[in-house]
């Protein structure tokens, strides 16, 4: 795969009622430094009038109007499909870029071409010196399948005191501004639509370092993410959303030596959490998880659910993956009390 000189790169962002994050956010990523690019909005099927205000107001992006709602991963694969470029970039329409946002990626990747994905730093757009929820500085993924990230454990978001201000291989890159090498997301086959939404860039992620690529997060790109802008933090759909796909995730990806093991604690953990949240009066979550786990279980029972991929990875063990820590989050966070990265990890890594 050879670099190139001047790639072209289609910045995506996929829309769904989102006008005013649109009408907010599109302006700057207009007017951002990097001259070969397109901007193409790719709408879930709103009804609020993103369509026709972008018609009016920004007729130099281009439109891809979707006949359904399908969610983050199958709404990029049907657009991205339509779309010819050397990289896309997945932005979220609630993401605030920079002047320079895009170059310090394009290069790093332009330099090495086994870098298949690569994120920013994410940053609050509401408290700008602290990282986003989101992706922070680049994610990580722990012994049994928890995701954290650099500069983000659980719900602690760390100040950005440039501590993680080197660019750094990452086990998983943000979906809320994730750069992509075209080649490699068709070779893959995409993100998995039946994820519909949370855990499919993970997923992506996952299945590029099985190919042998890897993920990087260059921090001397910035953005600002307001977040929670489709399903808000604690949305009961949220939580099945994230606890059915994580156990999918894994089962996709793990070999069998590790899934006969990790799976069943990963569920007995979810039931802890469960049920802590039924003994505080929150019904909601509870159930929530409970059924996840059995659209889980039918996702293993039922092969037309599996995602179709012109290039399947064999699995390997987790820890010989990048961005990985060997321990427990959990037991870090809850019972030792650890809530940065560099608590946790302590600087040993991969």
């Amino acid at each position: 795969m050879e670099a190139l000189n001047n790639p072209l790169v289609a910045v995506v962002i996929l829309n769904y009622n989102g006008i005013n994050y649109l009408q907010k956010f599109l302006p700057l990523v207009l007017a951002c430094g990097y001259e070969n690019k397109k901007v193409i909005v790719a709408d879930n099927a709103s009804v609020d009038g993103s369509l026709e205000m972008l018609a009016h107001d920004f007729p130099e992006v281009g439109q891809i109007s979707l006949d359904n709602n399908y969610g983050f991963a199958e709404g990029y694969n049907r657009a991205l499909a339509q779309i010819e470029a050397d990289y896309f970039v997945l932005l979220n329409n609630d993401v605030e870029v920079t002047p320079n946002w895009i170059t310090p990626i394009i290069e790093l990747m332009e330099q090495d071409t086994a870098i298949a994905a690569c994120q920013p730093k994410i940053l609050q757009y509401g408290n700008r010196d602290y990282f986003e929820y989101a992706g922070a500085c680049g994610g990580w993924l722990d012994s049994l399948g928890y995701a954290f990230s650099r500069g983000r454990v659980f719900d602690v978001c760390e100040e950005d005191k440039g501590q993680y201000n080197a660019p750094q291989n990452i086990f998983w890159a943000s979906g809320a501004a994730m750069f992509v090498r075209a080649s490699v997301y068709k070779k893959l086959g995409g993100l998995d639509g039946w994820f519909f939404a949370h855990m499919e860039e993970i997923d992506l992620c996952w299945r590029m370092q099985l190919a042998g690529y890897r993920v990087v997060c260059n921090p001397q790109s910035v953005v600002y993410h307001i977040g929670g802008g489709t399903l808000p933090k604690g949305n009961s759909r949220k939580v099945y959303l994230n606890f059915r796909n994580n156990l999918v995730m894994m089962a996709k990806n793990l070999p069998w030596q590790q899934k006969a093991y990790k799976l069943p604690v990963r569920i007995l953990l979810d039931i802890v959490f469960a049920l802590k949240n039924l003994l505080a009066g929150q019904s909601a979550p509870f159930r929530a998880v409970f059924r996840a786990h059995f659209a889980a279980v039918g996702w293993m029972l039922n092969k037309k659910n599996r995602h179709t991929e012109a290039y399947k990875p064999v699995p390997r063990p987790l820890d010989k993956l990048h961005g990985v820590y060997k321990g427990s989050l959990v037991w870090q966070y809850f019972v030792k009390g650890k809530t940065t990265f560099l608590q946790i990890v302590d600087n040993k890594l991969p």
